[in-house]
């Protein structure tokens, strides 16, 4: 079989290049497979008009064309061809205040690529959801995003006295900022992954924070962070699935995060969950794993069997499966 990826620019964003760069390390031992990433960032009307030409060019009648994530809109050029879209999450509706954008994300990212589509992924059980209450459909299956087999467990003496607390990303559903007040007084080093602004660095002024803060890793690096950490921080406010905690509980580390979807769907019971809108309760979540030895090994060892539900061989035979049922049709 012929599968074509289709990729949003890598300026925008990696994440779902880095997602998608795991699955399919796998599946090319078994497809045909072709990569491209469109040419605009944006997607105002002209960046549209210009993805669409782009992927039109690209069209192969004898292929399974998927779209991997926030670029459906070029799902526009693909009328005709067998398509795949995998939904990550409806943040480009969920955030959108104003009715004009609102309505042209409706139509373009959602409504007609919906429509177009043979078959649309959705990488959680909430996303599937979210959608559904937005539109009605019989396309949607739900395959879990995999995680990067690189992340294996690796044993570390927790360190009680002061322990690295590693925060992956500071944009604004990453809650940073409760974090930071959350440490009050809690004897620690914060090691944070991403770029501060300059309200997050006076935070970490304020509330006398020990930290230390790097942006831009590579994949290895990023792989020693989760080694060389004591607990995987991640109380976000919004995800669409949540990485990090796969992540975390595969390299055998105790991971804090949110109790809200897909979170609770994605962590099973390998995660200590808090309030993400609650000081009181992250800063208990943290006081809790550092003094109890017994609770923190539970959770890591409920974390590692957790893990393999998202292992890289499981979700690519999930694919095959799929591909091999539009191939039939």
């Amino acid at each position: 079989m012929k599968i074509n990826y289709f990729f949003r620019n890598p300026k925008v964003g990696h994440s779902i290049h880095r997602v998608f760069r795991t699955l399919i390390k796998e599946l090319d031992t078994t497809l045909e497979i072709t990569i491209y990433e469109v040419s605009c960032v944006g997607s105002m009307p002209i960046d549209v008009l210009k993805n669409n030409i782009f992927t039109y060019k690209k069209k192969n009648k004898h292929a399974i064309h998927h779209i991997t994530g926030h670029i459906h809109d070029v799902l526009l050029a693909l009328i005709g061809v067998k398509t795949v879209l995998t939904i990550h999450d409806l943040v480009f509706l969920d955030n959108v205040k104003n009715p004009f954008k609102r309505c042209y994300k409706w139509l373009f990212w959602l409504y007609l690529p919906l429509k177009i589509a043979d078959k649309i992924v959705c990488i959680s059980d909430q996303t599937k959801r979210n959608i559904l209450s937005k539109i009605k459909t019989d396309k949607l299956e739900v395959i879990h995003n995999a995680v990067d087999p690189i992340f294996k467990f690796s044993k570390k003496s927790f360190n009680q006295e002061r322990p690295v607390i590693l925060h992956i990303g500071t944009g604004w559903n990453k809650n940073l900022d409760k974090t930071i007040k959350a440490l009050e007084k809690i004897p620690c080093h914060l090691r944070i992954i991403g770029t501060l602004s300059e309200l997050q660095l006076q935070l970490l002024k304020m509330y006398n924070i020990d930290y230390s803060n790097r942006f831009n890793l590579t994949d290895e690096e990023i792989r020693l962070e989760y080694i060389n950490s004591d607990i995987i921080n991640f109380p976000s406010l919004y995800e669409g699935f949540g990485m990090p905690v796969i992540e975390g509980q595969q390299t055998g580390r105790i991971v804090i995060t949110s109790k809200i979807e897909p979170i609770i769907e994605v962590a099973g019971n390998g995660a200590v969950f808090v309030d993400p809108t609650s000081i009181k309760s992250i800063s208990r979540a943290y006081k809790k794993v550092i003094t109890d030895n017994e609770y923190r090994l539970d959770i890591i060892e409920k974390g590692l069997v957790n893990a393999k539900r998202f292992s890289v061989k499981n979700i690519a035979k999930q694919y095959v499966e799929l591909y091999q049922n539009l191939a039939k049709k």
